[in-house]
């Protein structure tokens, strides 16, 4: 409406200039020159309505607000209208610039979806690369573990194939070998080392014919022996024979409680050594509280050794070697006597008995496990030795005494090391390679087994070079524990010639500190066995009656040729025997002079090795034979023929055959000849020397013939 005004006052003013000098004026004071012509102008055209102006003042008036309006409008729309202008332009640059950034707008999502495409391929790939990144460090550690594993057991690789193609074969041969090892358990306890051998190779004859498998040299030790255990029982007194050790492995193994046939003490020794950790309690039946300590013992689980046992048990005891249990309320109990003890599992027995060779009724038999544990030739032998070793180089004894105790500790860690690694090998679930701990285990395992093996591997040398010294005592040894054998076989001429092992080995220590001492070791063996044997000879004379001591002196010579390989057995067994036969089918050619009985020896004497032809040559010179059967002197004379040369025991058998009547003075030459004649005439009773031997543990005592008077 404005604009339209606006429009109007432009065509009737026609001059703008009139307007402006309108606005100086007031309402009530324009001069009339203005009035005419705002009449003339405003009044009379014909777009003024009367209605609007009634007159010239209030057209003036409103003509003047409405100019001023006009102005200001006029004002305004000079500013307003080159904006307007500029506005439009800048619309219709902004609509070009609003398809463009429309198009561009396009362009960029395009661009945005392409740069999300690869912002997610990116995030992709950076997770792959992560992924990949976590299995290049865990390859490197597998790799680093795997080094670990190889470098720590690839040396094991050789011996534990090998010790797992051997566990084959034992897998194999179970179940004969526990067959034998079984029955050897069961039954063989009491019985020698030769006749448990004779008996194992039968029983192994008898599983070959039945195709049981087993081990063609089934040995006890290898089945059912544990190398760190037997290690241990050695170290505690144990003999390191392999009797022994079977004797040890029965008595861990055997369900029933071992009874001990043990003459020298060497089962005692071991079982106090063995138990004296465990508050091992030492009874016997005349022991006035021997009740109690056993009601103790089955209660908390304790060892106990009843020792010097006779041939009768006391039935008091027979619950306990039945094991005879009963359960209540979950607890295990024993009745012993008129008592209820509780009974623990840890609870053990051993029985051991001096007597050397008791006879035990079959109903006591089958309670117990009969074992024979008397020393063998082996164990005495490694015995004296360690014992001459420990005199003559105490300081290598020593040595090697700790390396066995070292050694054995050595082995018994190597086997929990070793245990160890094959448990976390076998527990591993997966690749061990991802296990750490148990790499880790097996890495500090095997290092701690290396050093271990260094140490054993020293230790085994230094050892070896012991045992090279050692050994240089050992014909002292071997010679020693033959004259012990020798003195055992007295028991069988009359019982009353038994010897402790105890007693046996002071003499043996005694002739060790006395002998002659020499710097070369040959001279100080010959000084130590000449003294030793002469101290034994002496000191076992003293014990014995005047007709065995000549018996004694043949036992000893023949036993130390024995142990020098220089006695046919054929021979000396001739010699005590005269051989045996049924019948002779020879008839005698000289039965005149010589007896049929001395004609039958003489035919079998011909059999033996050095003695064939010796029938037929007596035939052939039956009067030179004959001056020799008729001679006062026939064990002086020389025999004839090729005869003469004959020495030792093969003369005394051709001696025996014709004049056994001059074995006596034949066996005191054949003495001399070897042990010299010390040993042919038996030394004179000293009291002095024999008080001297005494002691509190080792009295005299006299044993009297009737009508002898001993006071002097």
């Amino acid at each position: 409406m404005i604009e339209d005004y606006w429009g109007v006052s432009r065509k009737i003013l026609g001059d703008l200039k009139f307007l402006e000098s309108l606005k100086t004026y007031d309402k009530d004071n324009i001069p009339p020159m203005i009035m005419k012509r705002i009449r003339e102008r405003f009044i009379d055209h014909p777009d003024f309505q009367p209605a609007v102006i009634k007159n010239v003042s209030s057209a003036c008036e409103g003509l003047c607000k409405w100019v001023r309006a006009m102005e200001v409008y006029d004002r305004v729309a000079r500013v307003v209208a080159p904006k307007r202008e500029r506005l439009k332009e800048a619309e219709g640059k902004l609509d070009t610039q609003m398809q463009k950034l429309n198009q561009k707008r396009a362009e960029l999502k395009l661009v945005e979806g392409r740069l999300q495409a690869l912002n997610d391929d990116f995030e992709k790939m950076n997770t792959k690369k992560k992924m990949l990144e976590e299995n290049i460090e865990i390859c490197s550690q597998k790799l680093i573990r795997a080094e670990k594993l190889i470098s720590g057991l690839g040396g094991e690789k050789d011996r534990w194939t090998e010790a797992a193609r051997q566990l084959g074969v034992r897998y194999t041969n179970l179940t004969g070998d526990v067959l034998l090892s079984s029955g050897t358990v069961a039954y063989l306890g009491a019985f020698t080392v030769d006749y448990r051998a004779e008996c194992q190779k039968w029983w192994l004859a008898q599983c070959k014919d039945k195709v049981i498998p087993g081990s063609s040299d089934f040995s006890l030790s290898n089945t059912l022996g544990d190398p760190v255990k037997i290690r241990a029982w050695q170290i505690a007194g144990l003999p390191t024979d392999s009797f022994s050790i079977d004797n040890g492995i029965i008595v861990s193994n055997s369900r029933r409680w071992a009874l001990m046939i043990d003459p020298q003490g060497q089962a005692n020794k071991w079982i106090k050594n063995m138990e004296k950790a465990n508050r091992l309690s030492v009874i016997r039946f005349s022991d006035t509280n021997y009740v109690r300590t056993l009601q103790r013992a089955l209660q908390f689980g304790t060892p106990v050794l009843l020792e010097n046992v006779g041939e009768e048990l006391d039935a008091f005891i027979e619950p306990i070697l039945l094991k005879s249990t009963f359960r209540q309320q979950g607890v295990e109990y024993m009745r012993l006597g008129e008592n209820i003890i509780e009974y623990s599992r840890d609870f053990k027995l051993y029985l051991t008995t001096r007597l050397r060779n008791p006879h035990y009724l079959p109903e006591v038999a089958v309670k117990v496990c009969l074992l024979n544990f008397m020393i063998t030739p082996l164990g005495l032998q490694d015995q004296l030795l360690g014992i001459v070793a420990a005199k003559e180089k105490p300081e290598l004894e020593e040595k090697k005494n700790k390396l066995i105790v070292e050694s054995a500790k050595n082995k018994k860690q190597l086997k929990e090391i070793e245990d160890k690694i094959l448990e976390v090998l076998s527990l591993s679930e997966g690749n061990i390679l991802e296990d750490e701990t148990a790499i880790k285990i097996l890495s500090s395992s095997k290092l701690l087994s290396e050093e271990i093996s260094e140490k054993q591997e020293i230790a085994s040398m230094t050892e070896m070079q012991i045992d090279e010294t050692r050994m240089g005592y050992k014909p002292v040894a071997v010679h020693s524990a033959t004259i012990f054998f020798c003195i055992s076989d007295l028991v069988h001429i009359e019982p009353m010639y038994q010897y402790s092992l105890t007693w046996f080995i002071n003499l043996y220590v005694h002739s060790l500190a006395h002998s002659r001492r020499s710097e070369e070791l040959e001279l100080r063996i010959e000084y130590i066995t000449e003294h030793f044997t002469l101290s034994i000879y002496n000191n076992v004379c003293r014990s014995l009656f005047e007709k065995d001591k000549l018996l004694f002196s043949l036992l000893l010579t023949i036993g130390i040729m024995k142990e020098k390989k220089q006695i046919n057995e054929e021979i000396w067994y001739f010699l005590l025997t005269g051989g045996v036969a049924l019948d002779n089918p020879f008839p005698n050619p000289v039965s005149e002079w010589l007896s049929e009985k001395a004609w039958a020896e003489v035919v079998r004497a011909s059999a033996l090795p050095k003695l064939k032809g010796l029938m037929e040559h007596l035939e052939q010179n039956a009067n030179e034979w004959k001056l020799i059967y008729d001679s006062a002197w026939p064990h002086e004379e020389m025999f004839p023929g090729s005869w003469k040369f004959l020495q030792g025991l093969e003369r005394m058998v051709i001696l025996r055959c014709l004049r056994p009547d001059k074995m006596i003075p034949a066996i005191r030459k054949f003495i001399a000849e070897h042990m010299g004649n010390v040993y042919t005439e038996a030394p004179t009773f000293d009291l002095q020397g024999s008080y001297n031997d005494s002691s509190c543990c080792t009295p005299l005592i006299f044993v009297l013939s009737p009508g002898a008077d001993p006071m002097a």
